[in-house]
């Protein structure tokens, strides 16, 4: 280039991996929720690498700080990586597209340009030159359609007048064949040391004997000596034949506040297949004039050598030419089963932002559910339970789908109803998989054995065959919910329930009334002088008996009002995740709505009551507590004693007559 121009830079080039927007997703869904402080971050660039392509700078997953120490992004990320050399940005993130599109960018952009400032005047950059490339990225996270609104930043300060270009060639123009050939291995020796690989900025001095050597930008004076070629090298990632790359910029600043030069020779260090290429790489020599900023009009005359007088900053990226956001929806690019298992989770993680920040996820998660009918009750608990976030269903029935079924219960549809219709247990666990792809629900096609109800001859090893199933399945279960039609049906999971202790609710529906409790503990299970809470018989002065013979059509069938079911399904849930947060457990004492004895002001989740009595002719509800009776034909140590010996003897459980 024979005349002098305006150096013009090229600017830096963002790419962000979708790593980082789903690692992003969860530290804000889990660990961040509704804070909006700067995060530190971490990107990388490396060398330009092709002749025709830019490197840019990348975001990945791994540039975000760790869940569980958000500040700490730097330490995540290893050295002495060729082909990712870290550079220190930051993250805004806010909370509503309104804030994004309001923050205060000039703003934002000239306190990140003071710190480059700063790390140029307190020596910073020159012991760690990749503080000369800060950036700054602005961002929404819409997590509810997995769109990202951002826009880079890449703070430059601004030479005032700008700088001038005498020479701008390619390397193999500017060296002799012995210096580029030195200068070649140098370069290749610097960018192979698990030491320098990662460092951006350094010197080049090549000697009268043509031999080169590389050097930190901290061995500035030891280089100075009359023959030496000094040239300031930096990885390039522009690829353009006639543009410096965008880290020229702050370096130039350095080298004018650091040594006072006023004529700059410059490396633009450029690779192919992983070698220096000085075909591609560029040589140019830029002049500095002391910018006339405040520090020139007091007439100090130390120019930018003076800490006070921060130089004007640009540098927001681009987005086609024009200063604008961009966005990114990986909705499309996701896998359709991990998608709905974000959208799921997403209601539960808002919760802990702000409503409920105690939130057990994880005891939610792990919980393994039985469900012993897979009528309109269990329909309705399942799906229940599934937005709640519990993943293990196991649903148990030997009834089949009927025409009159789908209408109420709610995961069944015609087609289930065909050909003599298919089973509940079968039919539910399918459609549970169609709602949430992730679920982990199985179908268990059994009856349940049920005192009163006489048993043929041929079909007592059957029976027992059941009662050695329900209690296989009530032993590998955390939680059990009695969603039969009878009460009968649930006197032998009751019974086994007590004998394991383990978390047991009841929804029972009327016509137009119901009832929703949860059992209390089993009679050895508690270790102190409480008396337990009942279960579901312990208020009944009979033993169950056969109550479905001697029944017209509609005492046979559970007719109920049809909004009956979900306000019962959804009560008896809400018992379990009550149970699951309060510190005692299935042990917690009964409470009553409205009660100064309760506890709802000290748990999270309000009262956790015994029994829930509702009426819709009433609209009304009320709370109410039963404790434990010694006669119970379910919940007695006597009966718990008689199964226990039963079982040990590998007989068959007595059902009372």
């Amino acid at each position: 280039m024979a005349s002098e121009s305006i150096v013009v830079f090229a600017q830096f080039q963002s790419a962000v991996d979708e790593g980082f927007w789903h690692r992003f997703s969860s530290l804000k869904l889990n660990k961040l929720g509704i804070d909006d402080s700067p995060i530190p971050i971490t990107g990388f660039y490396a060398p330009c690498s092709h002749p025709q392509v830019s490197n840019h700078l990348t975001l990945l997953a791994e540039s975000l700080p760790s869940e569980s120490n958000e500040q700490s992004s730097t330490a995540a990320t290893s050295g002495g990586n060729r082909n990712r050399c870290p550079v220190p940005g930051i993250l805004y993130n806010t909370n509503t597209i309104e804030s994004f599109h309001a923050l205060d960018k000039k703003s934002l952009l000239k306190a990140e340009a003071k710190k480059i400032w700063d790390d140029i005047h307190t020596g910073k950059a020159v012991e760690d030159s990749a503080v000369l490339s800060r950036f700054l990225l602005i961002s929404f996270a819409d997590l509810k359609k997995w769109t990202f609104h951002y826009w880079f930043a890449f703070p430059a300060l601004v030479l005032d007048p700008p700088a001038t270009l005498v020479d701008l060639r390619r390397a193999s123009q500017y060296f002799s064949l012995e210096e580029a050939k030195s200068v070649s291995a140098a370069c290749n020796e610097w960018r192979n040391s698990s030491l320098t690989a990662d460092v951006p900025f350094f010197l080049v001095c090549v000697d009268p004997n043509s031999l080169a050597t590389v050097k930190h930008i901290k061995d500035w004076e030891t280089c100075q000596s009359d023959g030496n070629k000094l040239l300031f090298g930096f990885y390039d990632p522009c690829h353009l034949p006639n543009n410096p790359g965008w880290p020229l910029r702050n370096f130039l600043a350095l080298i004018s506040v650091r040594w006072n030069l006023k004529s700059v020779r410059f490396l633009c260090y450029r690779e192919n297949r992983g070698f220096a290429d000085l075909g591609l790489s560029l040589v140019g020599e830029a002049l500095i004039t002391v910018p006339q900023g405040r520090a020139a009009k007091t007439g100090n005359g130390l120019g930018w050598r003076d800490h006070q007088c921060l130089p004007n900053a640009v540098g927001w990226e681009q987005n086609k030419g024009r200063q604008v956001s961009r966005c990114i929806s990986l909705a499309k690019s996701m896998d359709p089963t991990r998608l709905a298992i974000s959208a799921a989770d997403l209601n539960l993680k808002l919760m802990r932002w702000r409503a409920l920040p105690s939130l057990n996820l994880n005891a939610l998660s792990s919980m393994k559910c039985l469900l012993l009918g897979a009528g309109t009750l269990g329909c309705q608990v399942a799906r229940m339970l599934m937005a709640w976030g519990v993943r293990k269903i196991t649903l148990v029935d030997n009834g089949r789908v009927a025409m009159s079924n789908p209408l109420r219960q709610s995961l069944y549809t015609l087609d289930d109803c065909l050909n003599g219709g298919e089973y509940k247990a079968t039919a539910a666990v399918k459609s549970l998989g169609r709602i949430f792809p992730a679920v982990d629900a199985e179908g268990v096609v059994m009856a349940i054995p049920m005192p009163g109800h006489p048993v043929p001859s041929q079909e007592e090893d059957n029976v027992l065959e059941d009662c050695r199933r329900l209690h296989d399945l009530v032993d590998s279960h955390d939680a059990v919910f009695l969603l039969t039609d009878t009460r009968e049906s649930r006197w032998l999971p009751t019974l086994l329930c007590a004998n394991t202790n383990k978390i047991t609710i009841t929804a029972a529906l009327g016509f137009d009334s119901f009832l929703v409790m949860r059992h209390g503990a089993g009679p050895f299970s508690s270790n102190d002088e409480r008396q337990r809470l009942g279960c579901y018989f312990c208020s009944d002065v009979v033993a169950p008996i056969d109550s479905t013979a001697n029944r017209t059509l509609d005492q046979q069938c559970t007719v109920t009002r049809p909004g009956l079911a979900p306000i019962a399904s959804a009560l008896a849930v809400e018992l379990l995740v009550g149970i699951l947060h309060h510190p005692q457990g299935i042990f917690a004492d009964g409470e009553l709505a409205n009660s100064s004895n309760s506890g709802s002001c000290e748990q999270p989740l309000g009262v956790l009551p015994h029994q829930i009595r509702g009426s819709l002719s009433q609209f009304s509800q009320m709370t109410l507590v039963g404790q434990s009776s010694n006669s119970c034909t379910a919940c007695s140590s006597t009966n718990i004693r008689k199964e226990e010996w039963n079982l040990s003897s590998k007989q068959s459980i007595i059902l009372p007559i």
